[in-house]
């Protein structure tokens, strides 16, 4: 199998889906003659013509509006919010419009679009490139929310993800788009990034929707992550000499509970990680859905490492977001609990 990043796997995706359903069409900000910001699309316009991939304005809103107008007439729309922050304007179109649909036509629409993003920080991108603003969209019925962390996963999600009939928000971890990170400036080569490239299948296959991988098994404690922090997670538990079970969400929505009940009852200790501010994040959700369904399997107290209730600091980004250390440090006070 070729190995390839995670830019390639995407851009592999969508190109299997393009050649594989005529009904697939690819727009939104740069993603045409340009390839789009990170070159996700790149040369699939030359490949499939300006009908079926094409530029947008900057005008989130429309964007998002003509995708529900697609998907109810039966395409099936890839956009490209060009980052995470800029999605707020479309926010309204995704919640009132999107996962509405289905429900307030009786079945009789769908609405099958699917809404890329580059989210998270660790490029230096500032305050308006940089959010992880995946929590409030799994707040909303009716949406399905992904997030990868490797290449393999990331082309067999989003392909399952055009394929979806619903309306399926997928974040990727721009950290992660290129393979390993070496720094930045005066920043120290962080060797936790240094993930390798993954072999990913040329044609068409899928990973399921809803279902989350055990990419490290353990017996000391659960550690629940996704995207980026996957990485950071395994890395924590290296660290802190720690038996991780170190589980990838991959889909925060619909979640696995099934997964993650059952490797918290094996291990009795859960500690959470993810980049978005604590307050309101995913984690909280997660928290409760562990005391629900685990509780007299607890032998210490849920944990979260999570990025501070603060605006994304440009300059200090490198200690907002969780580290190695914070999360060895968790997985450590988790143990001695």
């Amino acid at each position: 199998m070729p190995v390839m990043n995670m830019i390639q796997a995407l851009n592999s995706a969508m190109d299997v889906m393009l050649a594989r359903d005529s009904n697939v069409v690819i727009f939104g900000e740069d993603v045409g003659y340009f390839g789009g910001v990170f070159r996700a699309t790149e040369g699939l316009q030359k490949k499939y013509g300006l009908n079926r991939i094409f530029d947008a304005p900057i005008a989130e809103g429309g964007i998002m509006g003509a995708a529900v107008g697609m998907a109810a007439y039966g395409l099936r729309p890839v956009v490209e919010i060009q980052f995470a922050d800029y999605i707020y304007p479309a926010t309204d179109q995704l919640v009132s419009e999107a996962a509405r649909l289905r429900y307030r036509s009786g079945g009789e629409f769908t609405a099958p679009l699917t809404v890329r993003s580059p989210y998270g920080g660790g490029i230096f991108g500032g305050q308006t490139h940089s959010q992880s603003p995946e929590a409030i969209f799994t707040h909303v019925a009716g949406l399905k929310t992904v997030i990868p962390s490797n290449p393999y996963d990331a082309k067999g999600l989003l392909i399952a993800a055009i394929e979806d009939d619903d309306p399926v928000i997928f974040f990727e971890p721009k950290r992660l788009y290129n393979g390993p990170f070496e720094g930045y400036q005066d920043k120290p080569v962080v060797p936790w990034s240094k993930h390798p490239l993954s072999e990913v299948p040329a044609d068409h296959f899928t990973v399921p929707l809803g279902k989350a991988k055990i990419v490290q098994e353990g017996k000391d404690l659960t550690v629940l992550a996704y995207g980026t922090m996957v990485h950071v997670s395994a890395a924590a538990a290296r660290d802190a000499n720690v038996d991780a079970e170190i589980i990838d969400l991959r889909t925060l929505l619909p979640v696995d509970i099934e997964a993650i009940e059952a490797s918290v009852r094996k291990t009795g200790r859960c500690v959470i990680v993810h980049e978005a501010t604590r307050t309101g994040g995913f984690g909280a959700e997660l928290s409760a859905l562990v005391q629900e369904k685990c509780f007299y399997h607890l032998e210490a107290p849920i944990a979260r490492v999570t990025g501070w209730d603060t605006p994304y600091p440009h300059v200090l980004e490198w200690a907002y977001f969780p580290g190695p250390k914070r999360v060895a440090d968790a997985l450590r006070a988790a143990m001695e609990t």
